[in-house]
């Protein structure tokens, strides 16, 4: 979603690259986007030009993938750790944030986004809290791609989070413990009712995964990619998506084949 969004003029789709399989792209792709101080400092410019750079990179990558047909986008945007930068930089964040949400909430309106923020919202500015308020009210019936922002997000504090709901129900008499499975788990995350991701990308050559959705990659398909994140666009993309397509998904079991 770029700039062009705040306009009435339509946008022109991005056709499904050649080489593709429309049948086996990942209903589900989630992105570290790693390398934004990177990219900023190897151009000589302040830190957080590489943030502002990185905002245009995730609205290029979220409309790719709403054109060919990914179901859902989960972003890490900002993590519980990521307090401890500077304060500086996590003010110009905060402040980035409102901004773009201002920006695009008539862009995702109309490209029919749903969008999501996952993680402890009450730290956050009570401005950006409101903005994110109106944002997942005003998106929730719509019927394109759920995009999903991991925001104040760590994945330890999310499992913490659903195991203190379910001890809480089960001192209420309101569940039987041992009536918990997986399931009864998965419905207490912020992800209840989504389906997992297919696919995690993360960018800089990075290769972990950072306190990002613990439970929910447990069968994700990760690909690791030099490029920094400011820097990502569609051959990135597709060539993760490709790299995808190349792997064979046996979740524990065996391939016939073989």
């Amino acid at each position: 979603m770029s700039r062009a969004l705040a306009t009435s003029t339509p946008r022109q789709q991005h056709p499904l690259p050649a080489g593709l399989d429309p049948a086996r792209l990942p209903s589900h792709v989630a992105v570290i986007m790693d390398g934004n101080g990177r990219w900023a400092r190897r151009r000589g410019l302040p830190r957080v030009m590489g943030h502002r750079e990185g905002v245009e990179a995730l609205k290029r990558t979220l409309r790719l993938c709403s054109d060919w047909g990914v179901g859902a986008l989960t972003a890490y945007a900002f993590s519980t750790e990521n307090w401890n930068r500077p304060g500086e930089e996590v003010n110009f964040l905060m402040a980035l944030f409102e901004r773009v949400l201002e920006r695009e909430i008539e862009g995702l309106e109309r490209e029919q986004v749903r969008i999501s923020f996952l993680g402890d919202l009450e730290p956050l500015p009570h401005r950006l809290q409101h903005l994110i308020a109106d944002a997942t009210v005003r998106t929730a019936g719509n019927g394109g791609i759920r995009f999903n922002v991991c925001t104040n997000y760590g994945g330890r504090a999310e499992l913490v989070r659903a195991a203190r709901r379910l001890a809480e129900r089960a001192a209420r008499g309101e569940l039987d413990p041992a009536s918990i499975d997986e399931g009864c788990f998965a419905a207490e995350l912020h992800t209840a009712g989504q389906l997992d991701p297919d696919l995690l990308i993360r960018t800089s050559g990075e290769q972990r995964i950072s306190n990002f959705l613990l439970w929910q990659l447990a069968y994700a398909e990760l690909h690791i990619t030099e490029v920094l994140w400011p820097d990502f666009n569609a051959e990135a993309l597709l060539s993760a998506l490709l790299d995808y397509q190349n792997r064979q998904r046996r979740f524990g079991g065996v391939d016939p084949a073989c």
